[in-house]
């Protein structure tokens, strides 16, 4: 772990607490701790199942923690259903982009859309297609006939219309044209810019270090350094050990 400064606890909206998490037998997480400032944009690094993943998909709701705690302000969420998650104030963009192939681009963000909780920015659909104007372009399509890259943008802009507290975004890059990837990127700095927390798992580290305002790496389940994306560079030996591939 690496010196900086440990987070007070009061000042964590989203607090993951000695999250341990089983696929069966396959004991995946030991004892998680992960803290989420307001405004904080955190990369979750490590290599291919390190536990970067499974940490989300807990969050979420979409795995059952076998102990530990998540809390989001004074709020317990470990073991909560994913819509309760959801309501409560927590977004989630799945590697897997998830969209609803039979509704039209429209149709989708509008499915997304929620009330605001908690002082959290209110987002709309035209500043979705500001982000991302391939998505207006093509707002009358159906999304299941859609490129992966657009399908990506949607289901950000899906999750975003949520207007979540927090933004857990998993892999948001991986097999996008170079265009998408820096679009992506331009909205994940301006997510931070207008107060959204995000907690991001992203493979590509530059990309990681370039909008994160800390970062964590994992290994065999739990998180062996925390600190600035510059201390972490700054030790290449731990950059080695646990993220070269």
């Amino acid at each position: 772990m690496s010196a900086a400064t440990p987070m007070q606890r009061d000042d964590a909206l989203l607090r993951v607490s000695d999250l341990h998490v089983h696929y069966g037998k396959s004991h995946v997480l030991h004892g998680v701790d992960l803290r989420v400032a307001r405004n904080e944009v955190i990369s979750l690094l490590g290599r291919n199942g390190s536990g970067r993943s499974t940490t989300m998909k807990a969050i979420m709701g979409l795995v059952a923690p076998s102990s530990g705690s998540i809390r989001l302000g004074e709020r317990e969420l470990a073991g909560a259903r994913p819509y309760a998650v959801c309501r409560a104030g927590i977004g989630f963009v799945p590697e897997e982009r998830e969209v609803f192939a039979n509704l039209t681009v429209d149709e989708n963000l509008r499915m997304g859309e929620q009330p605001a909780a908690g002082g959290a920015h209110r987002w709309t659909i035209e500043q979705m297609f500001d982000y991302f104007p391939r998505l207006k372009e093509r707002r009358n399509t159906k999304a299941g006939s859609m490129s992966g890259g657009e399908q990506q943008m949607l289901t950000m802009c899906r999750s975003l219309l949520g207007n979540p507290q927090v933004m857990l975004i998993d892999e948001p890059t991986e097999g996008l044209a170079p265009k998408i990837v820096a679009q992506v990127g331009e909205c994940i700095v301006d997510m931070h810019r207008k107060g959204l927390s995000v907690v991001l798992v992203e493979q590509k580290l530059a990309i990681a270090l370039k909008v994160s305002t800390r970062v964590c790496v994992m290994g065999h389940g739990r998180i062996v350094f925390e600190g600035s994306p510059q201390a972490l560079m700054s030790d290449q030996k731990l950059v080695s050990e646990w993220l070269a591939v």
